[in-house]
């Protein structure tokens, strides 16, 4: 038995690859719409990809079974659990099997028996791997996609929060307490392989290890040590991450069937001499670093640089309307990858900067500023700080007087925003500050942004400016 995994560090995403080295078959357990890196991966070995497996409907990523299924025909096996509302859509389309609880996937000698473990979702299931081939006999470990993570477990308020379905995160909660409980029915030494790991949004405090066991988890995962419901519900629903408006989009997309990636349209270059018009009139995204973008820019974009569009884009697009990026010809191809992994298709073309006369439009500029050098006006009130980090990170401490707008809802509030003042964005180092500048500046804001952000505050010796802020059940 081979088992390869996989880590999308963008996303926090794990996928895997399961094969049979005695039939040279392979499956697929969650896979991200790049899918090359399974297919190049089963060619050095020696495998073909025959299956791919979901262990639900995705809301962070767009899932690439459908590319498997269209490029080699791979089988694929989809959860049936559930209400009629979250049913895959798209099944009929390609060769697939729906499963329930207790049934059984073969990929050669590999057995993946179903255990539908509802909470974060309702159909979500998780898979349990045995290697038939491999003379024990039992079972080895389990895949759990969103359910069980190393240190934590998938949140179960994101059909409240990205759906819409109200009522449904208390449900969820009780759902994945009883799953839970079912869990720590299984053996101690079978191994646990997530799929996501630190820094998704999919749950809270997330370990940075890519595989657990179950023995383990029980002894240390704080949601795993409760033993009254109405406790783990109100621990569970406490402190969740923001929820990315894109979710909402990811889950129908998941659910209908994601577009094939060879259907897409091709993205082309626009001429140069219509980036300031496209710019007045549509979403332009300039995905350089932010130094180089705070230096010159055209009036109107926003800065979202190109390691950073998986994680922000999500909140910033609209995925109805078209969008244009600022990049060059030899990164295009990636910054696409990045928008399409989280289902943004509508890229309707691209401005060269190596292009002639380019530069020639940055007419725009922002000023960074120490907190040193800023302390002052915030403390007097001549500048407004917008605090732009998420709720959680505030609530452990911020500077007095700052306001807190989260970066990921902060184009949608902008018209709350004093624009008497000139407004000092700061995060906790400066790159989500740099983002925000970019979106206040567009607004029409003067803006300034805090260089090293509250820990350059922090270290600057600048303590009767902290609050340290605690929260209960919040």
């Amino acid at each position: 038995m081979l088992l390869k995994y996989f880590y999308d560090k963008s996303l926090a995403h794990a996928s895997y690859m399961v094969g049979c080295q005695r039939t040279g078959e392979a499956i697929v357990i969650d896979p991200s719409r790049s899918i090359e890196q399974y297919l190049d991966a089963a060619t050095a070995e020696g495998l073909r990809i025959t299956g791919s497996a979901e262990t639900h409907i995705h809301a962070d990523f767009v899932s690439g079974s459908r590319e498997l299924a269209d490029q080699v025909g791979a089988k694929l096996y989809l959860s049936d659990e559930g209400p009629s509302d979250w049913k895959y859509q798209f099944a009929d389309k390609h060769s697939s099997q729906l499963v329930k609880d207790g049934d059984v996937i073969r990929v050669g000698k590999i057995k993946l028996e179903v255990m539908h473990t509802p909470g974060h979702t309702p159909e979500h299931i998780s898979l349990v791997l045995t290697d038939e081939g491999g003379g024990a006999n039992v079972p080895m470990g389990i895949f759990t996609g969103d359910f069980v993570f190393v240190g934590s477990i998938g949140r179960p308020d994101l059909l409240e929060t990205a759906a819409g379905v109200v009522g449904s995160a208390e449900k969820g909660a009780r759902q994945l307490y009883h799953s839970i409980e079912r869990f720590k029915s299984l053996a101690d030494h079978l191994q646990v392989w997530p799929a996501h790991g630190a820094g998704s949004a999919c749950g809270k405090g997330l370990g940075a290890i890519p595989s657990s066991t179950v023995g383990y988890e029980k002894l240390f995962n704080p949601s795993l040590q409760y033993h009254d419901e109405q406790e783990f519900v109100d621990y569970i629903l406490a402190d969740q991450p923001e929820t990315p408006f894109y979710f909402a989009v990811m889950k129908r997309v998941n659910k209908v069937g994601p577009e094939l990636i060879r259907n897409l349209p091709e993205v082309r270059a626009v001429p140069p001499v219509d980036l300031a018009k496209t710019t007045r009139d549509q979403l332009v995204l300039d995905v350089r670093n932010s130094a180089s973008f705070a230096q010159g820019h055209v009036s109107g974009s926003i800065n979202v640089p190109s390691s950073s569009l998986v994680q922000w884009a999500g909140f910033f697009v609209d995925y109805n309307k078209p969008l244009y990026l600022l990049t060059d010809s030899d990164s295009i191809a990636v910054n696409l990858r990045s928008l399409r992994s989280i289902g943004i298709d509508n890229v309707q073309g691209y401005f060269d900067l190596k292009a002639t006369d380019i530069t020639k439009n940055f007419t725009e500029t922002y000023p960074s500023e120490s907190p040193q050098a800023l302390a002052a006006r915030i403390e007097d009130g001549s500048v407004r700080l917008l605090d732009v980090r998420a709720a959680t990170e505030f609530n452990e401490g911020h500077i007095a007087g700052a306001e807190h707008r989260f970066l990921g809802k902060l184009l949608r509030e902008l018209t709350q925003i004093d624009k008497t003042k000139p407004v000092v964005a700061q995060c906790l180092a400066g790159g989500r500050s740099a983002i925000a500048a970019s979106i206040l500046q567009k607004a029409g804001l003067n803006v300034i942004n805090m260089t090293g952000g509250y820990n350059a505050w922090r270290s600057a010796g600048l303590p009767n400016h902290l609050e340290q802020v605690t929260t209960a059940g919040a």
